[in-house]
C-alpha cells in the first residue's frame, strides 16, 4: 500500500509516460504544472485553447510551446468538448482544467454524445498526506455534492473506492463521518450512515468496509475510540472520510492544508477518466499532485478493463 504522495508520484515516474488533454491551457498555472509533470517524466500533454495565448503565456513562463501537441480551439466551450473527445478516442488519459469555469468542463465530461460518462454521480475525491500520520487519508466530498442523500452517498462511496484502489487500498474502511456515534433522527447523517453500513454488509455497497456514525476522532484514532467505549475493530483504521454535506468538507480539507500544512492531491472521479480541477489558489506541488493521482487512477481503472 502507498503511503505516502512522493511514493505515488514515484510509481508515476515507473510507468509508461501518460497524456493530459489541458482544456483551455492559456494559463501560467497550469501550464507551469503541466511543464512540472513533462520534465519529470510522468505525462506529457496536449494542449487545447487559443494557440496564439497558449504560445504568449509559455513564453513568458519560460516554457518551450514545442514540447506539446497545441490544438487551436479559441471557444472555451469547443476546447473543454475538445478535451473530452481526445480522452474518449484514447488519444489522452485524463481531463485538466485550464482557464475555464467548472461548471463548462464538467457539461462537456458528462455530454450524452461526446463525454465521458459512465458512474451516476460525479464527485470529488482529496487526498492528504498528514505529518505524523500514518497512512494517505481520503476525504469525499469536499467540492461538488452539496448535500448528498443517502443514494448519492452510496456513489460517492463506490467513486472513493476506486480512488482507493489506486493507492493499494483493497479493501478501504469508509468512516461515515458525523457529530455523535449514535443514531438521533434529528441528525439524518446518522441516520443515513446506518443505512450506509448495513448497504456494505448486505453487498449493495461493494469493495469496502463501511462504518459508522463516527466523529472525526473516533475514525482515526485509537485513543479516541477506546476511550468512547467504541469496539468496532475498524473505528480507528478510516482510509476514507465520508463527508455529510459540503460544508464540513470544505472546512476539513482547508483545516488539513492550512493548519496541518497537509500535502494533498484531488480529482473529480466518476466519469470514464479522472478530471483534474485544480484552484488557482493551489500550489504548484498540488497541482503535479493532483496530476500524479488522476494518472495513477486511470492506469488502475485501464488495468481493471
Amino acid at each position: 500500500m502507498i503511503r505516502s504522495i512522493e511514493s505515488l508520484c514515484d510509481a508515476a515516474k515507473a510507468r509508461a509516460k501518460q497524456c493530459l488533454a489541458a482544456a483551455c491551457a492559456q494559463d501560467d498555472h497550469v501550464l507551469l504544472a503541466v511543464e512540472n509533470a513533462h520534465s519529470s517524466n510522468i505525462a506529457d500533454a496536449i494542449l487545447i485553447g487559443d494557440e496564439a495565448q497558449i504560445r504568449r503565456v509559455a513564453a513568458e513562463s519560460g516554457i518551450d510551446p514545442s514540447n506539446y501537441r497545441i490544438i487551436d480551439v479559441p471557444d472555451k466551450v469547443e476546447a473543454c468538448r475538445t478535451a473530452v473527445s481526445l480522452v474518449k478516442n484514447g488519444e489522452a488519459d485524463a481531463v485538466m482544467k485550464g482557464i475555464v469555469d467548472t461548471a463548462i468542463i464538467l457539461k462537456a465530461v458528462l455530454d450524452k454524445d461526446i463525454g465521458l460518462r459512465d458512474a451516476k454521480l460525479l464527485s470529488h475525491v482529496a487526498l492528504f498526506e498528514v505529518s505524523g500520520f500514518d497512512r494517505l487519508l481520503m476525504v469525499t466530498d469536499a467540492a461538488m455534492s452539496i448535500a448528498p442523500d443517502l443514494e448519492a452517498k452510496k456513489e460517492i462511496i463506490r467513486n472513493a473506492v476506486k480512488v482507493a484502489n489506486t493507492i493499494g487500498a483493497e479493501n478501504p474502511v469508509v468512516a461515515c463521518l458525523c457529530a455523535i456515534e449514535k443514531i438521533n433522527p434529528k441528525m439524518p447523517a446518522t441516520v443515513d450512515a446506518t443505512a450506509l453500513v448495513e448497504a456494505a454488509k448486505s453487498g449493495e455497497i461493494t469493495g469496502c468496509t463501511v462504518i459508522g456514525p463516527l466523529a472525526l476522532d473516533n475514525a482515526i484514532s485509537v485513543e479516541a475510540a477506546k476511550r468512547k467505549g467504541i469496539t468496532d475493530p475498524n473505528a480507528d483504521h478510516a482510509d476514507v472520510l465520508l463527508m455529510p454535506n459540503i460544508e464540513t468538507g470544505n472546512a476539513l480539507y482547508k483545516a488539513l492544508v492550512i493548519l496541518a500544512g497537509a500535502s494533498t492531491a484531488s480529482l473529480i472521479v466518476g466519469a470514464k477518466a479522472p478530471v483534474i480541477i485544480t484552484s488557482r489558489a493551489d500550489s504548484e506541488q498540488t497541482k503535479i499532485n493532483s496530476i500524479v493521482l488522476a494518472l495513477a487512477t486511470a492506469a488502475k481503472k485501464g488495468e481493471n478493463n
